[in-house]
């Protein structure tokens, strides 16, 4: 057993994707040991560099231009244009998904990225593979048809909403299971009170404690550190500049009038979320996953189109948190939140504990690892498929018998 090969794909457009892959990866690691290699397939010289290079301009893309992505997105999310996708990506990936199985010969593939399972798929097809291949969706109810691949044995789902779209693009029931989105085991392994973590980190361990997690591109992050510097709230502040410089050396030239400490990038993310009572921050799945796993109370003030609408309703749905979309909303929000005692604040946590799923990336590696016993494909005649394959990649010159 602890010689199983275990094969993770993920893509590197955003930061939920990767870290969705590296939480599987460490849960593995610590439950079974084996030997776990996270892949980008879109990272080879041999992908086309719009391919390559776009996953990497994806943050720019959905910031800058919100309406041309969302369009893009909505556009994409239909039965032809996603067929057509599938198949741009098969011809595109093809060579490079190949030979990273044959060499690694994997008990089982992994995909925390919505365009490898088509390509997986196909790969397993040609080649008359019978590895298990299993889906891990990291967007929590807005998602696209392309996560869902018949060529998977098991998708692994965030949310009932997200099960119902699976069922509803032609999956079967017993091949899709809510579990959730996998955060890094550490948010899960920390059970310090947050008055300890408080007094470590060396905050005032007495204080409400409110975390903000953003950067420059986080829509009036300005505006809403200038509200919360001057409201006059009973709040420590905590303010985390996910690797901005730029932010970060405006957060060190603010006259503070309250107690706060300021980060650039962190690496103790599950402490801090642990220290804390409730968090700022974008809509981003891995952001209001991980608050979740930690029961932290959600004031989200900014989403993106396409996923993070879903993000954002399913949090606000749940009781678990609120949108604001100006500094005086959030101030607002804040205030009712903290008045008689807390007692919203108290109720919001609760709910947020209660749709939290901190053990996701554990029950997930638990799937994986036993993959090769219990998901592996029945024999079946694919000849007509292969043959459809085949032919499809001998018209885009695509070397498939190599």
């Amino acid at each position: 057993m602890a010689g199983k090969r275990i094969l993770i794909t993920t893509g590197d457009a955003g930061f939920g994707h990767r870290s969705a892959a590296e939480a599987i990866a460490a849960a593995l690691a610590e439950r079974h040991g084996g030997e776990v290699e996270v892949f980008n397939p879109m990272d080879d010289d041999r992908v086309p560099k719009a391919l390559r290079e776009g996953q990497h301009a994806y943050d720019d893309v959905v910031q800058d231009l919100p309406r041309l992505y969302k369009m893009a997105y909505d556009s994409s999310d239909a039965t032809v244009p996603a067929s057509v996708l599938d198949v741009a990506l098969t011809v595109a990936l093809f060579g490079v998904v190949r030979d990273r199985l044959r060499n690694y010969d994997p008990d089982a593939v992994v995909t925390t990225f919505p365009l490898f399972p088509a390509v997986i798929g196909a790969v397993r097809t040609i080649e008359g593979g019978q590895t298990p291949l299993i889906t891990v969706v990291t967007d929590l109810t807005e998602t696209h048809r392309i996560w869902y691949s018949q060529a998977s044995d098991l998708t692994v789902v965030p949310t009932g909403e997200a099960r119902q779209v699976a069922l509803d693009h032609g999956l079967a029931a017993d091949r899709v299971e809510v579990i959730g989105i996998p955060v890094d085991p550490a948010f899960a392994g920390e059970r310090r009170a947050p008055a300890a973590i408080r007094g470590e980190l060396g905050w005032d361990p007495d204080l409400t404690t409110l975390l903000v997690v953003g950067s420059r591109r986080v829509r009036d992050m300005g505006g809403f550190l200038r509200m919360l510097n001057h409201a006059g709230l009973p709040l420590q502040l905590a303010i985390v500049a996910g690797g901005d410089d730029a932010l970060y050396a405006e957060l060190q030239e603010i006259e503070w009038h309250g107690p706060t400490h300021t980060y650039n990038f962190v690496e103790n993310m599950p402490a801090l979320m642990r220290a804390s009572d409730l968090i700022l921050c974008k809509a981003g799945g891995l952001i209001v996953t991980e608050a979740l796993a930690c029961g932290l109370p959600l004031l989200l003030i900014d989403v993106l189109p396409g996923q993070e609408e879903g993000n954002a309703e399913y949090v606000v749905e749940h009781g678990a948190g609120e949108l604001a979309e100006k500094p005086m909303d959030a101030l607002a929000i804040l205030y009712h939140w903290l008045e008689d005692d807390g007692q919203l604040l108290a109720e919001r946590a609760g709910n947020a504990r209660q749709i939290g799923r901190p053990q996701a990336a554990y029950e997930i590696a638990e799937r994986v690892w036993h993959a090769d016993e219990e998901l592996a494909s029945a024999e079946a005649d694919q000849a007509e498929e292969r043959s459809k394959l085949s032919e499809l990649l001998s018209r885009y010159d695509v070397p498939w018998q190599s």
